[in-house]
């Protein structure tokens, strides 16, 4: 059975953690900045993880 491709555009959005989780950014923080306000700007700079329902999809996508 040959090898599964990594979806390029999956590779440069997630990263894994040391445990195995999937890191991700949020949504939001890339243009249109001046109508947000400082507090939802900053609360969209963390970094979160992948929800366990979505974890198996994003796997496949990175072919991990």
């Amino acid at each position: 059975m040959p090898k599964l491709k990594t979806n390029s555009g999956s590779k440069k959005r997630f990263t894994l953690t040391g445990t195995g989780k999937i890191r991700r950014k949020h949504a939001y923080k890339s243009h249109i900045l001046t109508k947000k306000t400082k507090k939802q700007k900053r609360n969209l700079t963390h970094i979160g993880l992948v929800d366990r329902a979505d974890a198996k999809r994003v796997k496949a996508l990175l072919a991990i």
